[in-house]
């Protein structure tokens, strides 16, 4: 009976897949370059982003006016470059994860907060690395692992499978190569339960858009959004210790803050929807740190009813 693994890996070797292997080499050589040549090539490929992808160009628009009404036009449009540019910079990032040196990465991150995943180690639990989408997400986890298997704990991350089986195929090997234990598709939650109730460290990123079963609209930057209720039952059904846990790029270009928050006491609550307004406070505080960092091109805020982005969605 032939193996189903090297069956697969047979499938992914054929011709209509080699435009994205062609990607694929293209970032692993990106990777051997200097660390400030990276980024300058991300910046370089956000501008173009900027100008290439006018659909997505418009939502991220429409998302920084309704977050910063307090801004003017002139701020907004400053702010929107900036974004594209920290855009182009975590695709490039994404490549230093999968296939960077560790210990050229350990000397990258600036650790704050160590001492509360000291904390939520003591507790004996599995733990919730806390999230959001911002533009250095990937390198997260990676930069914690070192941390997280010094107390004991095996790290993993939710992820939403691409459709290209060829980067979802290299995502996963090379995350669970560098992190430890194997990725969980968005959708295996017995997956989620299971690597939590074994006490694993597991990166989940809950400010996106959530679907009825699992969201409800709760107060986001001063608008109504579908968000995420999932964290609430998680830590309910594991007991599962939750520890806010974000990545941002330094102002002075020199590498990454790892910013691990005290583990949230008395949570989940007795309202879900406190729970989430509580998770959705701690995440708008982290990204107006850095609001060009946050990935501001999902459609956060339509919901049934309310499409803020109609324009943008007849334009794509």
């Amino acid at each position: 009976m032939a193996d189903p693994a090297n069956t697969h890996g047979d499938a992914l070797k054929r011709p209509r897949h080699w435009p994205s292997w062609l990607v694929i080499g293209i970032g692993w050589l990106v990777t051997q370059l200097p660390y400030r040549l990276q980024m300058a090539i991300g910046r370089a490929l956000g501008r173009l982003g900027y100008h290439v992808i006018g659909a997505r160009r418009q939502v991220a628009a429409i998302n920084l006016r309704l977050c910063f009404p307090e801004l003017g036009e002139a701020e907004r449009a400053r702010l929107l470059r900036e974004h594209f540019a920290s855009v182009g910079m975590g695709a490039i990032e994404t490549g230093l994860c999968w296939w960077g040196d560790q210990a050229k990465i350990d000397a990258l991150a600036e650790v704050e907060g160590l001492e509360h995943l000291e904390t939520a180690a003591m507790r004996g639990r599995g733990i919730i690395l806390l999230s959001a989408h911002f533009t250095s997400l990937e390198l997260g986890v990676r930069m914690a692992k070192p941390h997280l298997r010094a107390l004991g704990y095996r790290t993993t991350a939710m992820y939403k499978p691409p459709h290209d089986p060829v980067i979802d195929h290299v995502m996963r090997t090379r995350r669970e190569a560098h992190i430890g234990g194997a990725s969980i598709p968005d959708d295996d939650m017995m997956g989620l339960l299971k690597a939590l109730k074994h006490k694993d460290a597991v990166w989940y990123a809950a400010d996106q858009k959530a679907g009825r079963r699992h969201g409800m609209l709760v107060d986001f930057f001063g608008q109504p959004a579908q968000t995420h209720v999932a964290i609430s039952r998680l830590a309910k059904m594991t007991r599962a210790t939750v520890v806010p846990f974000f990545t941002l790029r330094r102002a002075d270009g020199r590498g990454y803050r790892l910013i691990i928050q005290a583990p949230l006491d008395d949570f989940p609550g007795a309202d879900e929807a406190e729970d989430a307004l509580r998770i959705n406070r701690i995440i708008e505080t982290v990204i107006r740190e850095a609001p060009a960092q946050y990935f501001w091109l999902h459609q956060r805020f339509k919901r049934k009813g309310h499409d803020p982005y109609r324009a943008a969605n007849t334009d794509a």
